[in-house]
């Protein structure tokens, strides 16, 4: 037997722990801290100015990118939401059905495939629709809006899934002998139920389509640049404070979903 401590075994783990955390979020907090910084540069500090947002505030590409940007991702996540749901629904509540294989495999295709691969197929989808019915007439909101729904679909369907396979079905049952119509026990039993898992694929799906860039510079337009094209584009010339007082708004926007959907599911859980 060996004669070390038994509490000595656990350090090298909280180090490589601690080494993880820091080397993913060390560099956030500097973009975070940078963004105060009253010099042109970047990497020098030079003193504590709020110059940089004020900046931002007037600059109209980047802000113009990042409302439409917002608007694209809550749309989508809107959508997936629900197609997810219903998809979620369809795999648990149906058992066997014809084409279920097929359809599995279409709904966790987005998954696994590059977004490269992605993003070329919408585009060319997109461009025999326009030439075959002339819809749509043009890539900009509805053509990344749609991209970003088909993947975005997939990963609501996980989420939503495992969580109606976790649920205990006699609720729904007991309601049922009682007299409720189905649409009523999912609307009044199940949808609360599930709300956590809702709440989570509609903040993942806003994050998915907020962060994209591959799909949308497939089938984006002139004059429907997301925010991430932008940022992109400005970052091969060279970073600018007012990507980093951008990115502090996003992380904080990020931070304040976060500890609301927290909230959020903590209160339904008591509840239930």
């Amino acid at each position: 037997m060996s004669g070390r401590h038994p509490g000595r075994s656990r350090w090298p783990l909280w180090t490589l722990l601690a080494f993880g955390y820091a080397f993913l979020y060390v560099p956030i907090l500097l973009l975070i801290l940078y963004s105060f910084n009253e010099s042109r540069l970047v990497t020098v500090w030079s003193g504590f100015s709020l110059k940089w947002y004020g900046e931002l505030l007037h600059n109209r590409q980047l802000l113009d990118a990042a409302w439409l940007s917002v608007r694209i991702a809550a749309v989508n996540a809107t959508v997936a939401v629900v197609l997810g749901t219903l998809a979620a629904n369809a795999l648990v509540r149906h058992g066997r059905f014809r084409g279920r294989t097929g359809f599995e495999l279409l709904l966790t295709a987005p998954l696994v495939m590059p977004d490269v691969l992605i993003g070329l197929s919408m585009l060319l989808l997109f461009v025999a629709m326009q030439q075959g019915f002339g819809w749509p007439a043009g890539r900009g909101f509805t053509t990344i809006a749609i991209a970003h729904i088909t993947f975005s679909t997939a990963y609501v369907a996980v989420v939503v899934r495992s969580r109606l396979a976790q649920m205990d079905a006699s609720l729904e049952e007991a309601a049922m002998d009682l007299g409720a119509r189905p649409l009523s026990v999912y609307a009044q039993i199940t949808l609360p139920l599930i709300a956590p898992a809702l709440l989570s694929g509609w903040l993942l799906a806003f994050t998915l389509s907020l962060d994209d860039l591959v799909i949308a510079s497939f089938v984006s337009g002139p004059g429907s640049t997301t925010l991430p094209m932008v940022v992109y584009s400005s970052v091969r010339m060279g970073v600018s404070p007012q990507i980093n007082a951008l990115a502090t708004l996003i992380v904080a926007l990020v931070a304040f979903a976060v500890v609301i959907a927290g909230l959020s599911m903590r209160q339904s859980q008591r509840s239930s």
